[in-house]
């Protein structure tokens, strides 16, 4: 089951998952659901289906994450503490995005990585609700992540223990374990 707050809530709620970055793409978010839905916000992806063929190939909680930025509930998808060698892949579009070699161990219940493959992730401002895209509110803000080919909601990227990572939603990956 997903919830529509709960990482969003934890982030915004601790001062040491709080993100103070500008970044690209303008398409606005309004607290945990995007006011321009994935693939639909101008931006001319590689990957692009209707909505109906989004609905068909995923679950509903992995289509409310995916093409709404809902987040999942903490340890609820086995990619957040997936220990095996190997590549997580785009759920929606199977784009290579993150390698288990850059995962970090983070016990909050989603998977955590150092960075993405290059070329692999754009990403976005998740401003408050309230914020109507007012600077002001800057300090509040989060820094979500979308696949760069089919524009799927991934995570956002976060300042955990001095490390800025990869917060990501394991339903947004496939795991592809290496070869023995």
């Amino acid at each position: 089951m997903t919830h529509e707050i709960n990482r969003r809530a934890m982030l915004k709620g601790s001062a040491t998952a709080l993100v103070v970055a500008p970044a690209g793409m303008a398409a606005s978010v309004s607290g945990a659901s995007a006011k321009v839905v994935a693939g639909q916000d101008g931006f001319a992806y590689e990957v692009t289906r209707t909505d109906a063929e989004w609905r068909a190939m995923l679950d509903a909680d992995t289509y409310a994450v995916l093409r709404h930025g809902a987040t999942e509930e903490p340890k609820s998808h086995p990619n957040w503490n997936e220990a095996r060698d190997g590549s997580y892949v785009c759920r929606g579009c199977d784009l290579p995005l993150y390698e288990s070699s850059w995962k970090v161990e983070v016990d909050k219940g989603w998977a955590f990585f150092r960075h993405s493959v290059p070329n692999a992730v754009l990403t976005d401002i998740d401003w408050p609700q309230e914020a109507g895209m007012n600077p002001d509110y800057g300090r509040m803000t989060v820094v979500e992540v979308h696949c760069r080919r089919c524009g799927s909601h991934l995570g956002h990227i976060v300042r955990i223990d001095a490390q800025v990572l990869h917060c990501i939603n394991g339903t947004s990956l496939s795991f592809e374990p290496r070869a023995a």
